[in-house]
């Protein structure tokens, strides 16, 4: 604060003047966590530190407040009426949990367009702190908006899980939940638990959760849109005399016809093999990469000899010309 009692929320909440919403809302949950009176017990300077990022967050998540406060800087609380350099007074004692305050606060302040995860959820905050959150500061404040009780998690599944679909019991606000994942579930998908979001003290309402959904990397298989996609190690005799090769799939071992001189950078087809759709299957598709082996025979070397001597095309012709400068 400067000697005519002017706060630099930008500095407070430590993001750049053009932060968008969504950084500042990151920011004052960490700095709120950091900070909060249950985290820091009897110490002042967090507790006048933590009202500092409440007033804060206050102003810059309402966007007319943070339009007046960049325009008209120490002066802005008088153009236009209200709010600022009061503080901001929370009454600890009737929340339940650290999610419950946060979730409540961000909701009073316009800024809970997202949700904050469940306790005890990956994604969210965790449980809270034990033997909830005294009396930190006094008086109370109603809620001017309603609270925002929808939370978004992340769920992490292997591409085995994701293709056949799966079920998950999950911990959700002490609860045990048991999720549905449907085969063919794509990452980035989002997936909604209707009223097992997070739960309003004293009045009984909860919102969604909404799962949202990430693979384990595979070391063969990945998803390209509809359709899977894998690099297939192929032979020298393979790609050049072509034929037919066995190769594993999510169904079990196929068939595929390699066409003679089979050039990398193509691709084989297998239609209606691929990732599960809502209207069937999308298709597999393999490229070709050439796999020579670490060490040959006497009789593979002995071959490959005779392929040096017996061959008739040079593999760079017209090329040496064209790399000229």
């Amino acid at each position: 604060m400067t000697a005519n009692g002017y706060r630099d929320y930008f500095k407070v909440l430590g993001v750049e003047r053009g932060a968008d919403a969504e950084t500042i809302k990151r920011s004052f949950r960490k700095l709120a966590r950091q900070y909060h009176p249950d985290v820091n017990p009897g110490n002042k300077e967090a507790e006048a530190r933590f009202k500092e990022i409440s007033e804060a967050y206050e102003v810059l998540s309402d966007p007319e407040k943070r339009g007046r406060y960049e325009q008209f800087g120490q002066y802005w609380s008088q153009m236009g009426g209200g709010g600022g350099g009061g503080g901001v007074d929370v009454d600890f004692g009737r929340y339940g949990s650290f999610d419950d305050f946060i979730n409540d606060l961000l909701g009073r302040f316009g800024g809970a367009s997202g949700g904050g995860g469940g306790g005890g959820f990956p994604g969210g905050f965790g449980g809270g702190f034990p033997g909830g959150f005294g009396s930190g500061f006094p008086g109370g404040a109603a809620r001017s908006s309603p609270v925002n009780l929808d939370a978004e998690a992340t769920l992490t599944l292997s591409y085995g899980d994701a293709f056949r679909g799966c079920e998950r019991t999950l911990a959700v606000n002490e609860e045990r939940v048991e999720v549905r994942i449907p085969a063919g579930v794509k990452p980035g998908s989002r997936l909604r638990l209707k009223g097992k979001g997070n739960l309003q003290p004293g009045t009984g309402r909860r919102g969604d959760l909404y799962l949202q959904i990430e693979l384990q990397a595979h070391p063969i298989w990945r998803l390209d849109g509809d359709q899977l996609r894998a690099e297939l190690p192929l032979s020298l005799d393979e790609l050049a005399l072509g034929g037919e090769v066995a190769v594993a799939t999510p169904d079990g071992e196929a068939t595929v016809q390699v066409p003679p001189g089979m050039t990398l950078g193509r691709s084989l087809r297998l239609k209606g093999k691929g990732w599960p759709l809502r209207n069937g299957r999308g298709d597999l598709l393999l490229s070709p990469t050439l796999k020579l082996p670490e060490t040959l025979s006497e009789r593979e070397r002995q071959l490959l000899q005779e392929l040096r001597q017996a061959r008739s095309a040079d593999p760079r012709q017209g090329w040496n010309a064209a790399a000229r400068l």
